[in-house]
C-alpha cells in the first residue's frame, strides 16, 4: 500500500511542477508579442499532450493537435495583452 500512495503523490507533484513550468512564460508578459509567444508555447504543449492521450501516442495526430493548440494559444495570448496607456507624454505598459 505504501508504494501506491507514494506513486500518487509523485504524480501530483509532477503535475503541479508541469503546470507551474507551463505558466512561467506568461509571468511578466505585457506586450502582445510576448503574450503570443507564451500562449503559443502553452497551447502547443497542451495540444501535444491531449493529442498524445487521444491518439495513443501516434505522431501524426499529436503534431496536428500541437500545431492547432499553438496557433490558438498565440491568438488568445496576443488578444488578451493589456492595452498601453499614456501618462505625461511617456509610453507605459
Amino acid at each position: 500500500m505504501h508504494g501506491i500512495a507514494t506513486a500518487r503523490l509523485a504524480k501530483k507533484a509532477l503535475l503541479f511542477a508541469t503546470v507551474l513550468a507551463a505558466a512561467a512564460p506568461l509571468y511578466g508578459c505585457y506586450t502582445p508579442g510576448e503574450r503570443a509567444l507564451g500562449g503559443g508555447i502553452i497551447g502547443g504543449l497542451g495540444g501535444a499532450g491531449i493529442g498524445a492521450l487521444a491518439s495513443g501516442g501516434l505522431a501524426g495526430p499529436m503534431l496536428a493537435s500541437a500545431a492547432i493548440g499553438s496557433a490558438g494559444g498565440a491568438l488568445i495570448g496576443a488578444a488578451t495583452a493589456p492595452r498601453p496607456y499614456y501618462r505625461r507624454h511617456r509610453y507605459y505598459y
